[in-house]
């Protein structure tokens, strides 16, 4: 069954924050739930959660409530900072598990497995404070999986990351799907989510636009890219005259170009052949989530203004 989420809205005064909004995350499976700052993912995820309810709608795990799911089944990672700063690091950890029902002993275990697994060992007495920004987000995951949930929710995990951090945090995503956890995780960094998740979600101003297994995603524009590169200066006008064919971008050491299907990129090879051209590269793949959003979002409305006192839009709307 896996987390059901069935035309879930929330207002804020006359701000729609999520509008309707339904989607499956099968377990076991790493979910990216992809849109814009201010589409309305936390406030999706803080109802999962059940920090917030919903005005309407259902949501589900295994078929039963979220609101009847023990806490401890679910690790949260906010996206804003939700550490003590000046406690160590090994004290909070291991008191924050304790809050959610791990012993000490386990939870002690695994905090030693996980230090060092992040490369944060000789962090473990300091304060937060003391930490880099990447240090504390490290510490902030440890906090939502210590007490072993079956449901991490995680809201712009990479946020503050660099690539070293960055890739350290990616391979402990895959280290607790390996485990058989249900991984959801938001992000407005679409690369992220192509390369981790399995399933997506896209929403855009409160309202679902596509989801479903990425593969399918991606797939639904219709076309395919290829990533063609030729060897010579000979112009590539003519790549205009088969039928279907066109170029989408120009980068540095290739062309990337939009066709119908598999026939018209053989035609575009064959021709290059034909032309006595030596082709560098050659790809055939479907269009990338980032080109899969703006084709979903491009050309919709601005939303008109909203004007409200409620003071938990600020966050609501994140």
């Amino acid at each position: 069954m896996g987390l059901e989420i069935r035309n879930v809205s929330k207002t804020y005064g006359a701000f729609r924050a999520v509008d309707d909004v339904s989607f499956t995350v099968t377990p076991g499976r790493i979910f990216g739930f992809l849109g814009t700052n201010g589409a309305g993912k936390t406030t999706t995820m803080r109802m999962i959660l059940d920090i917030i309810r919903a005005d309407s709608g259902t949501i589900a795990w295994n078929g039963t409530a979220n609101t009847a799911v023990p806490r401890s089944g679910f690790g949260y990672l906010p996206e804003e900072r939700g550490l003590y700063p000046k406690m160590g690091v090994d004290e909070q950890l291991l008191f924050l598990a304790r809050l959610y029902g791990a012993s000490r002993r386990d939870a002690t275990a695994r905090l030693d497995e996980w230090l060092e697994r992040l490369n944060i060992t000789e962090n473990r007495k300091k304060r937060v404070e003391q930490l880099s920004k990447g240090n504390q987000q490290k510490i902030q995951f440890l906090a939502a999986i210590l007490h072993d949930p079956d449901i991490l929710i995680l809201d712009e995990p990479f946020s503050g990351l660099d690539p070293v951090n960055a890739e350290q945090m990616k391979g402990a995503f895959l280290e607790m799907r390996d485990r058989g956890k249900t991984i959801i995780f938001s992000t407005h960094q679409l690369d992220d989510a192509q390369e981790l998740c399995e399933e997506v979600a896209i929403i855009h101003r409160g309202k679902l636009m596509i989801s479903g297994e990425i593969l399918d995603v991606r797939k639904s524009m219709g076309r395919q890219v290829v990533k063609f590169a030729a060897a010579g200066d000979e112009p590539l006008a003519w790549l205009d005259q088969i039928p279907g064919v066109s170029v989408a971008r120009t980068r540095e050491d290739h062309l990337e170009l939009a066709v119908p299907d598999t026939d018209a990129a053989q035609d575009v090879l064959r021709e290059a052949v034909k032309r006595g051209l030596a082709v560098t590269r050659f790809d055939i793949s479907y269009p990338s989530l980032n080109d899969v959003f703006l084709g979903q979002v491009r050309g919709l409305p601005d939303p008109e203004p909203a004007v409200t006192r409620d003071p938990e839009l600020a966050t609501a709307t994140a």
